[in-house]
């Protein structure tokens, strides 16, 4: 590890105290969310197990009564995970520029936000919809098309949330331990904490978790440049000295076309996702998810400070060919024991938070779509939830992806063939059946995952058209092949159930 030293006992006790607080917070959330809520208490024991749906709404959507502060912290909580904190510094670590692909996506999400998703709320709100495939079910009135958006939503965040068991696992080896243990850890304490808090638990724990790591991430972006130099001495020896992987750090003209199309279909994908979606079904209003969608910004400045983690791990000395341990490493070798610790617990909070949220927004689709409505209940929804989790842990085990990044952008190839029954669908007045849609999802995820499994997970896909070759984003390949069926079998097989835009 090139001289990095060894976590003492002082960093494991502080890791332990704030992560484990951070689960014991979630976990007893019903004793204390009132603090949050006015006085509110938590709803009788009548409706938590019922089968009227108050307590699985409850428990999967916070009964609907976030607002602004909450729903910024639940949002933001679930949009900026382990991703941020590992698998970009780890991408920008091994590849360069090429990493920022994820500062114009975010960039690119925020207006999208802000003009299709009050829509959303706002039908699903209406009709008393808990996940995209009941707004599908009520619009196309087709049960096939239905189970075809909750199967993609429930398949596409497994590897996410496993990029998230990664998160969590990578502190935790950092902290001395080995073999199995830190992906043991890692999947009990999430499964402790969903099951006991639900929704809850990430909505109102999440500003906890920002709270430590904007603490976390001011002091790298802050006290780092001091110890090697300052930023101008950083990008000299980037320059000068440091060599990439593949021999640039810098941006190659073959590199343009894979990271415009990447940020445009990880914009695309990002609030398709059943958890980022549960966030914002869960606002008490409309205006507040547009409220949100003017703030979450500032998310994004804080994503390029953490990105350049990669660069500065270069400049540090880090070597290490397990690329997803470079910020933990950094921080062994920069920091005192105490903060490493305090910054490891930051990083397994991040990811645990919009884990959580992730395999709560997957139960959803399971118990409200999938499921016979026999089956409805809080117990079941904790099942299912802990199943989506087994299904994550899987993926850790058997996926074997380049790079942790690989796994949310498999999860983004899968929930983008959603996007023409969900977004153009229901928010606009183009003329899909619902024939064409199942059609083109059919299509479109069978192109997608075929050539995800051809490229050995890699998002790209080489695109050769005459004499023009580049790499595209695998997702936004899968997806304009699924718009142009569902279109042409939409003109051949026309039906009553046609979309027309939400007021």
């Amino acid at each position: 590890m090139n001289g990095i030293p060894a976590a003492d006992t002082i960093a494991l006790v502080v890791f332990v105290l704030f992560f484990g607080l951070t689960i014991v917070a979630g976990s007893t959330v019903s004793h204390w969310k009132g603090w949050f809520s006015g006085g509110k208490k938590a709803p009788p024991a009548s409706h938590v197990e019922g089968h009227g749906g108050h307590g699985t709404e409850e428990w999967g959507l916070g009964g609907r009564e976030f607002g602004a502060w909450v729903t910024w912290f639940l949002v933001g909580g679930d949009f900026y995970t382990a991703y941020t904190v590992i698998a970009v510094p780890a991408l920008v670590y091994a590849v360069g520029a090429y990493g920022f692909f994820a500062l114009p996506y975010t960039i690119i999400v925020y207006p999208f936000i802000f003009i299709v998703m009050p829509k959303l709320w706002k039908i699903a709100n209406d009709g008393g919809h808990a996940t995209a495939a009941d707004m599908i079910r009520a619009r196309f009135g087709s049960r096939t098309l239905e189970l075809a958006v909750a199967f993609s939503g429930l398949i596409a965040v497994m590897p996410y949330i496993a990029l998230q068991l990664i998160g969590i696992r990578t502190v935790v080896q950092a902290l001395g331990f080995s073999g199995e243990i830190p992906l043991v850890i890692a999947f009990v304490s999430l499964a402790a904490y969903t099951w006991l808090g639900g929704l809850h638990a990430p909505a109102l724990t999440a500003f906890i978790k920002d709270i430590m790591i904007y603490i976390a991430v001011i002091a790298a972006v802050t006290l780092i440049p001091i110890k090697l130099g300052g930023y101008g001495h950083m990008f000299d020896v980037m320059n000068s000295v440091v060599a990439m992987p593949d021999g640039d750090h810098v941006m190659k003209a073959s590199q343009l076309m894979p990271y415009a199309t990447l940020a445009l279909s990880s914009a695309l994908a990002a609030f398709l996702y059943p958890h980022t979606l549960t966030g914002i079904l869960a606002a008490k209003s409309a205006d507040t998810v547009k409220q949100n969608a003017v703030y979450l910004p500032i998310y994004t400045i804080v994503l390029g400070l953490i990105a350049l983690l990669g660069m500065m791990a270069h400049v540090a000395g880090i070597d290490t060919t397990v690329s997803s341990m470079v910020v933990p490493y950094l921080f062994l070798k920069l920091f005192p024991d105490w903060f490493a610790g305090f910054a490891f617990a930051a990083i397994a909070v991040g990811a645990l938070v919009p884990a959580a949220v992730m395999a709560i927004g997957a139960a959803n689709l399971l118990t409200n779509n999938i499921l016979p409505k026999s089956y409805a209940g809080v117990t079941t929804s904790r099942i299912a939830a802990f199943g989506v989790k087994l299904g994550a842990l899987l993926c850790v085990m058997f996926l074997n992806a380049k790079f942790a990044i690989d796994l949310q952008l498999l999860g983004g190839v899968i929930i983008l063939q959603t996007f023409p029954a969900l977004i153009l669908g229901l928010t606009t007045r183009f003329r899909f059946s619902s024939t064409g849609m199942l059609a083109g999802w059919v299509v479109g995820t069978v192109v997608g995952l075929g050539m995800c499994w051809s490229d050995g997970l890699k998002p790209v896909h080489t695109l050769a058209i005459g004499g023009w070759s580049e790499l595209v984003s695998t997702g936004l390949i899968a997806l304009v092949v699924n718009i142009i069926v569902a279109g042409v079998v939409s003109v051949i097989v026309p039906n009553r159930s046609v979309a027309v835009a939400a007021e």
